[in-house]
C-alpha cells in the first residue's frame, strides 16, 4: 500500500461523537463505539503556564484528589461548552487515540448536542472540532440520535417518544416523519442527581461527601420508588466534628433525595404530552415511551414514570451508548438522514 492510500484510508476514517457532559463516547466509521471515557481533563500548571495532564479515565480518578497545581475539571456543563481551549484538547487527544496517534488524521466528525444548546453554543461546539483537526464538522439533535439508537421508527408517520437522561441534560422529544414535533432540554439530569444526594447526605445525616460518592450511591442504591429494606455504608466527613464518619443508607432515603429531580421530569413529560397533536398521542398509547442515557438505569425509573403518565415505559437495550450508536448510524447513513444533520 502506497503513502496515498495509507492517507486516503486514514482520511476516510470518519467520527461520530457523544460529547457529553459525563463521558464522551466516539464512533468511527463501519467499526462501532471505539471509545467511551469521562469527559474529564487534568491541568497542571507549571510556572503560569497550563499543560494538559491527562485526559478521560486517569484524568478522573484524579478528581478531588489534586495537589495545589492540579485541577481535574469538566469542560462541559449542560451538556455545552463552559471551557472552549479544554474542550478543544479533549476532543484532539480522543481524535488521535481513535487514529492511534496518527498525524494525518483529519476526519469528518458528526456530533450530538442538545435540542436546548443556542447557534452560539452549537459553533462553538463546531469550531472545538475543527481547531482539534476535523476537516468538516456537523451536528444531529441528541434526542434524535438516541431515538435512532434505539431503533424507533422516527421516520415513519407515527409517534415515538424518547427521554433521554444524559448527564447535564435530559432531552424530551416526541418525533414523527424524521422531525421532532416537539422537544425540550431540561438542564435536570445526573449531575443533579449527584447533587441532590449530596445535599441530601449534608442535612439528614451532616455528613459531607464528594460528587464521586454521590455518583456510586446513585448507581448502588440509587432509585426512584423504594423497593428493598437493603442498606448501603457511606463514608464521609462529620459537619459537627469534622472527623471521618460512616452511616448507612435505606433506598427510601435515595428516593426521599431524588424525589424533587423526579418530580421534574416527570412534569416535563407531562408537558410534552400535552403540547403532542392528538394523532400522534393516540400512537404513543401503545408505542410509550422509550429512556435513554445514564439516568435510565436508575432502578424502577421506568415503573415511577409509567405510574405518573399511564403509558408503557421501556428502557432501551444499551441505554449509555444509544446516543453515540445512533450518531454513528446517521454518519453512515448520511442520505438517508441528510434532513436531520445541519453545519453553522
Amino acid at each position: 500500500m502506497g503513502i496515498f492510500d495509507k492517507v486516503k484510508k486514514i482520511w476516510s476514517q470518519d467520527m461520530a461523537i457523544d460529547l457529553g457532559t459525563a463521558n464522551t463516547l466516539v464512533v468511527l466509521k463501519g467499526k462501532g463505539v471505539v471509545l467511551n471515557e469521562p469527559s474529564v481533563v487534568a491541568i497542571v500548571d507549571q510556572g503560569g503556564k497550563k499543560n494538559v495532564l491527562a485526559v478521560g479515565d486517569e484524568a478522573k480518578t484524579m478528581l478531588g484528589r489534586t495537589p495545589g497545581n492540579i485541577s481535574a475539571i469538566r469542560p462541559l456543563r449542560d451538556g455545552v461548552i463552559a471551557d472552549f481551549i479544554v474542550t478543544e484538547e479533549m476532543i484532539k487527544h480522543f481524535i488521535k487515540k481513535v487514529h492511534k496517534g496518527s498525524t494525518f488524521a483529519n476526519p469528518r466528525i458528526l456530533i450530538c448536542v442538545p435540542t436546548g444548546s443556542t447557534p452560539v453554543e452549537r459553533k462553538a461546539i463546531q469550531d472545538s472540532a475543527l481547531a482539534a483537526g476535523a476537516r468538516r464538522v456537523q451536528l444531529i439533535e441528541e434526542p434524535i440520535a438516541a431515538a435512532i439508537g434505539a431503533g424507533l421508527p422516527i421516520s415513519e408517520a407515527t409517534g415515538s417518544m424518547i427521554v433521554d437522561i444524559g448527564g447535564g441534560t435530559s432531552e424530551i422529544a416526541v418525533m414523527s416523519l424524521g422531525g421532532l414535533v416537539y422537544s425540550k432540554s431540561l438542564r435536570v439530569a445526573g449531575d443533579a442527581m449527584d447533587t441532590a444526594i449530596v445535599n441530601f447526605m449534608r442535612k439528614e445525616y451532616n455528613l459531607l461527601i464528594g460528587d464521586s460518592t454521590a455518583e456510586k450511591i446513585k448507581k448502588e442504591m440509587g432509585t426512584a420508588l423504594p423497593s428493598g429494606k437493603n442498606t448501603y455504608p457511606v463514608k464521609g466527613r462529620d459537619l459537627r466534628s469534622g472527623t471521618p464518619k460512616e452511616v448507612n443508607i435505606t433506598e427510601e432515603d435515595t428516593s426521599e433525595a431524588l424525589n424533587d429531580i423526579m418530580r421534574e421530569m416527570i412534569s416535563a413529560i407531562k408537558q410534552a404530552l400535552e403540547n403532542t397533536p392528538p394523532e400522534l398521542s393516540a400512537d404513543l398509547v401503545d408505542m410509550g415511551l422509550t429512556l435513554t442515557g445514564g439516568g435510565a438505569l436508575l432502578k424502577n425509573i421506568d415503573k415511577r414514570f409509567s405510574k405518573e403518565t399511564g403509558l408503557p415505559v421501556h428502557v432501551a437495550d444499551d441505554p449509555l451508548s444509544c446516543v453515540a450508536v445512533g450518531t454513528g448510524k446517521a454518519l453512515d447513513q448520511e442520505e438517508t438522514f441528510s434532513t436531520m444533520l445541519s453545519e453553522y
